[in-house]
């Protein structure tokens, strides 16, 4: 008999319960224990919705963050944070955050640097670690998880973070090593096993999803040097890998001393035969075989196609299950009562992925006859997305097979371009903007949905729409900033708003998933063949222009992060959609230039997370990636200023695809990691402008103006002087206009003193 199990589930509650609950906790409006009652009631509805598992996950639900989470069960946290006083509430908002509720400038932090969970839009918060770093277990907030699943009768397997990937992830604040800290770590993990054993757990789920890296030896010997260690205790270890194939780590991995070994059969489908054949005769083999990254229904046949023999060959020792966690799906598609109704039958969210997993599970244990009608629907369904013509457009298509090299080359260099648009824009040295977004109020909150729900005439809509975004220009020049954005009012997110525009999509009302802590996004379905009916952009920027005599910023996503950041389309390589996507955009660049906007920025903030883990797959991404931007942006004259933004990315390793990409100025985010990121800039020329980000947006902390000062000095040291740009690190549309203000004007200040200074 094959066992169900889950790695884990979205925790952020199908109506976003656990977002709004922990924004009234920082704002003050409610209290540490209707925080934490809001999230055991979430745990149990999660576990309510998992009880026809065999093995349901504890553990995989956080307040904030899984990763953030397990340095505070270790014990590994900043010391600028356990100086401060506070409950350890407080000490974990403040470092996911900068500070807890209602805390005064004296007690707010430096947040914890945040970065890609993997090749996901998932932002972990890294690990900190030195040479003197200590660890000591505090296992309470697991072990009251499992007995609060224990106490509604469900079979629970506790879910942690290895040792080794947590090292993996960690980042080092001195000359220390990491992997160093093994020993250290090491006992921590045995006595967390033993008191999950004591507190009645049989299975224990130790996520290890480095394995699907490159690994240099010495990580390599460290998870053999673990596990030789963590074998010995009295639990049943299921050493979980995800998001890929491991490739050279394939013997490794199966020759660990674990009980069992959870592999994806969605992204290394051809690993499988492999394991079966390598997986020593006493371990379980789980198989990953329902898609946790992404929302399209599984073609049940097929993957029974080649799981009934394996099935047949490992009997009880075959387990099957999601490929990862479902934290990366919405919750539930039976919320969707306003859906496009051929396009819903194609889609399976977390809800409906384990409905997917217990039909497979029946057919496995009791034949397909079993299940045979709902089989048979689910095949219908997989044959209509097959044959629909909203999904295949031949005029689009033939759209892509004309593009030349051409479309993606400007017509001069970048310093000829360079002193064009320097005699047409007329900036200071350090010239100031913004990302893009302004404050999203709750006003325009509500008059969007108003709108969309059709309370809201369309002339009543425009003018409100119009009045914030006046009211961004005015504040912008108030604060005295030198490049301009319209505030983008009218923008529910920077990929769903294109995403509506652009036929090929569709839309959820209630397909949430987490980006990290409270912020979650509701990505586009990109179900068909992409293409633009209609101008997006033209006429919100051309009023925003209207009303000043300063530069006016277009404001673009790129065709990459609008592919990374959507539910992308499995039935065709991921570089066909993006050259769609590109053509789409690019027609949008150049309706912004005939409208007389000179500076136009084309977001491509997720380019370097659509990266292949393994570093030999990079070259294909990088070169149709670079390819799509080009083409998005190289239709214009000289004079016309091309920005990008990239966030929360360590690129310098794909520098040379950003210089090829050959954006005027590109801006980043450096603030969290205080200009770290800029430290390729000491080997590598630059050739072009650069703006790091001296603003943390993700925290409510308001920057000084010396910090600011000293990190665009830092820049200095490594980029001309002459090149740089000072700006936030990201849009402001997550923050308070209470908030926004008083960090431009330090900005600005900053940057009028770096000018006096030059």
């Amino acid at each position: 008999m094959a066992l169900l199990h889950n790695l884990g589930f979205p925790r952020i509650g199908s109506q976003r319960e656990l977002k709004f609950a922990l924004e009234r906790f920082w704002r003050g409006e409610a209290s540490p224990a209707e925080l934490q009652s809001t999230a055991a009631d979430l745990r149990k509805a999660h576990w309510q919705l998992q009880s026809q598992l065999d093995l349901v996950p504890v553990g995989d639900f956080s307040l904030y963050d899984q990763i953030l989470d397990m340095s505070f069960t270790l014990g590994n946290l900043p010391d600028r944070v356990t100086r401060l006083e506070g409950s350890e509430l407080d000490n974990y908002f403040r470092v996911a955050r900068g500070r807890s509720v209602n805390e005064s400038s004296l007690t707010c932090v430096h947040a914890g640097e945040m970065t890609k969970w993997f090749d996901t839009n998932y932002h972990y918060i890294v690990p900190e670690v030195t040479e003197e770093t200590a660890f000591n277990l505090n296992p309470e907030r697991l072990l009251s998880q499992f007995s609060e699943a224990q106490q509604q009768g469900l079979n629970a397997k506790p879910v942690i973070i290895g040792p080794v990937t947590y090292l993996w992830l960690c980042k080092e604040k001195d000359q220390s090593q990491r992997l160093q800290l093994l020993d250290k770590l090491l006992p921590a993990y045995q006595l967390l096993l033993d008191k999950l054993v004591d507190a009645g757990a049989e299975w224990v789920q130790i996520d290890e999803p480095a394995l699907v890296m490159d690994l240099e030896r010495d990580w390599q010997q460290a998870y053999e040097k673990a596990y030789a260690l963590l074998s010995k205790s009295r639990a049943q270890l299921l050493l979980s890998t995800y998001f890929g194939e491991l490739r050279d780590n394939l013997q490794l991995a199966v020759n660990l001393p674990v009980a069992g070994l959870h592999f994806d059969a969605v992204r290394g489908l051809d690993e499988v035969d492999l394991l079966c054949t390598t997986l020593p005769e006493e371990k379980v083999l789980s198989l990953g075989v329902i898609d946790g990254r992404n929302i399209w229904k599984t073609d049940l046949n097929a993957v029974l196609n080649w799981l009934e023999p394996i099935a047949q060959q490992l009997q009880d020792r075959l387990w099957i299950a999601p490929s990862c966690s479902l934290l990366h799906v919405p919750v539930d598609l039976d919320q969707e009562t306003d859906f496009d109704p051929e396009v819903i039958n194609w889609l399976a969210f977390a809800k409906q992925k384990l409905a997917e997993l217990s039909l497979l599970g029946t057919a496995i244990n009791k034949g397909r006859a079993a299940v045979a009608e709902a089989l048979e629907n689910n095949n219908q369904a997989i044959q209509s997305r097959k044959s629909s013509q909203r999904v295949h457009k031949p005029e689009v298509k033939a759209a892509v097979d004309c593009i030349t090299a051409a479309l993606g080359k400007r017509q001069s260099s970048y310093k000829k371009r360079a002193e064009l648009q320097s005699a047409l824009l007329n900036l200071p040295a350090y010239p100031t903007t913004t990302i893009g977004s302004f404050p999203q109020t709750a006003e325009i909150r509500k008059a969007r949905l108003q709108h969309k729900k059709g309370r809201l005439s369309e002339e009543r809509y425009i003018e409100l729409m119009e009045a914030e975004i006046k009211r961004a220009v005015d504040e912008q020049e108030k604060l005295g900033l030198d490049v301009l954005v319209h505030g983008e009012a009218e923008r529910n997110d920077m990929v769903e708003y294109f995403g509506q525009q652009l036929d090929g999509y569709v839309f959820s009302q209630f397909g949430w998933v987490q980006s990290y802590g409270s912020r979650c996004v509701k990505p586009p379905i990109l179900f068909g063949d992409i293409s633009r009916p209609e101008p997006m952009t033209v006429r919100w920027t051309s009023y925003a222009k209207s009303l000043t005599d300063k530069p006016m910023k277009g404001m673009l996503t790129g065709p990459v992060t609008i592919l990374n950041w959507s539910f992308v389309r499995d039935d065709q390589p991921r570089r066909e959609s993006s050259l769609q996507l590109a053509l789409a955009i690019r027609d949008e660049v150049l309706d912004l230039e005939a409208a007389g906007v000179d500076v136009i920025q084309i977001d491509e903030a997720a380019l370097r997370e659509g990266l292949p883990l393994r570093q030999g797959d990079w070259t294909t991404y990088l070169d149709w990636a670079v390819e799509c931007f080009r083409i998005t942006a190289n239709g214009v004259k000289d004079a016309t200023q091309i920005h990008t933004h990239m966030c929360y990315s360590e690129f310098n390793d794909i520098i040379d695809s950003i210089a090829q990409m050959d954006a005027d100025v590109i801006t980043i985010e450096t603030s969290r990691s205080d200009m770290e990121l800029l430290d390729v800039f000491e080997e590598y020329e630059y050739p072009n402008e650069i703006g790091p980000g001296v603003y943390d947006i993700h925290s409510p902390n308001i920057p000084p103006v010396e910090q600011m000062v000293k990190l665009m000095q830092r820049a200095a040291e490594r980029i001309p002087a002459e090149r740089l740009w000072v700006n936030p690190d990201c849009g402001l549309k997550t923050r308070n206009w209470d908030e926004v203000i008083p960090a431009l004007k330090n900005m600005v200040t900053a940057a009028e003193r770096l000018r006096g200074a030059s």
